[in-house]
This record gives C-alpha cells, structure tokens and sequence, in this order.
C-alpha cells in the first residue's frame, strides 16, 4: 500500500464568492482558487511560475505532480498539453473528493490521480517523470517528507534525462534558505529560486544531467488550445524566471 491507511487527514472546505471558488484547511490560507468562468485558467500568480519549467523543457511527455489541491496546476497541463502523460498523487482523499467541484477532469488514458504517499511513490519509480511539479501542502504546511533531503534524492532519480523539478515552497518557511540549497545538492548545483512576494510563495527550479544555466531557455510556442491572454500571464510569470536566472548568473 503507498500511503499510511490509519493516519487521519484534515477534511478541507470550499469558499465561493460569486467569481471564484477556493480549497483551505483553515480560512488564514488559500490552498487553491479557481475562477468560476474559466476553470481551467490559473488564478494564482504562482502556479502559473511554476507552468515556467515550460522553458527548461517544452514538450515533456511524463508529467508528476505531488499533491492536487483544487487541481489548478492539473487541469491546465491537461488542457494544454495534450501529448503529455500526467499522473497527480494526492495522500489526503477528502481532497481527492473534491475533485469534481473543481472541474478536475476524470481519470483517463492520459490523466489519472492516485491516492498516494507522495514520497514513498517517488522513491519506488526512478526514470518516470521529465517534469515534476511539488506542491504538496497540508493543514501543517510543507510535510517534512516532502522537503527532506532524501525526497529531493528521490525527485532526482525518479526523473528522466534533463528532467526538471519545479518545488513551491513558502517563503516565511524556517528553514528556507535550508532547502533551497539541499536541492542544489541533490541537484549537483545551484537551484534557482523565483520568489513571489505578494503571494509569500517561491518556486525552486532544478534540473538533471543540465544546470539550468547552461542548457539555456527554449522558446516557448504558445499552445493552439491556450488564449492568447492566459499566455500573456505566463509571459510575464517567464520574464521573472529569466530575471532571476540573468541575476544569479551575473
């Protein structure tokens, strides 16, 4: 069994205003928000940072993601990348059961959430990902699990050739600066931290085989199914990546 069937999970809630619809664990934090007029768009400015591992690989065929929350992240790679393979893992099935209220698309031949221990699942599938997407939050924040130096280990084997890994994690989290760096040592280099300040997240990117520096940033075309203004807030969550990476690297 890939997760732990006696431990008890927080049952999350669903706010509505009359445009968006939300996941929390407790009202203090936004796990999830998403517009109700385009529900498979990316409200949150930082999950459309994490769509930027599009620039250290276009066109990945394997996507991971550990945790699904309202789905966000999901539904857009679904939506729009219609040549990619996605697997979600998600521990807590109150979360897994609201599924349907966030328009999270029903498991398919190329589509399916597994509930799962992220990390044990991780750990036993090496070569399965060229991208993984982690964003793995509960009632508690960041699990320990999933910010360990064996986890980051494990994302490192479970990816692909030039596979990357796109981590969000707060940056009020204590050990920030910690973790940013137990990922470059798993990665065999720096990672690259983009920091969202109006939000309080930061998206760390690493990537295997090839520093993010020296592979550099693939153009990106616009996907016929993406509206041209969804893509134009990508553009700008790409120009940050770009700024950060040009600064660490002057």
């Amino acid at each position: 069994m890939s997760f732990d069937s006696d431990q008890i999970h927080v049952k999350p809630f669903v706010h509505e205003t009359r445009k968006t619809r939300s996941l929390h664990f407790s009202i203090a934090e936004v796990q999830s928000s998403m517009e109700l007029a385009q529900p498979d768009s990316l409200h949150l400015a930082y999950t459309r940072t994490m769509m930027g591992f599009l620039l250290f690989h276009p066109m990945p065929l394997r996507i991971g993601m550990v945790g699904l929350g309202g789905g966000s992240l999901a539904k857009f790679c679904y939506r729009n990348l219609p040549r990619a393979d996605i697997t979600v893992l998600e521990i807590n099935p109150h979360v897994i059961a609201l599924r349907d209220d966030f328009s999270v698309p029903a498991d398919d031949a190329r589509f399916r959430v597994i509930r799962a221990d992220g990390s044990r699942y991780i750990r036993a599938h090496e070569n399965a990902f060229d991208v993984l997407l982690v964003d793995g939050y509960d009632y508690g924040g960041l699990p320990g699990v999933l910010s360990s130096k064996r986890f980051y280990d494990d994302v490192f084997d479970c990816l692909r050739p030039s596979g990357v890994m796109a981590a969000n994690i707060h940056l009020g989290h204590a050990e920030f600066p910690l973790l940013v760096a137990r990922i470059g040592r798993s990665f065999n280099g720096a990672a690259l931290k983009v920091e969202e300040h109006d939000s309080g997240n930061a998206i760390v990117f690493a990537r295997k085989d090839c520093g993010l520096t020296s592979c550099g940033l693939e153009e990106v075309i616009r996907p016929e199914t993406l509206e041209s203004a969804e893509w134009k807030l990508l553009q700008d969550a790409f120009g940050r990546i770009r700024a950060a990476l040009k600064e660490r690297t002057s």
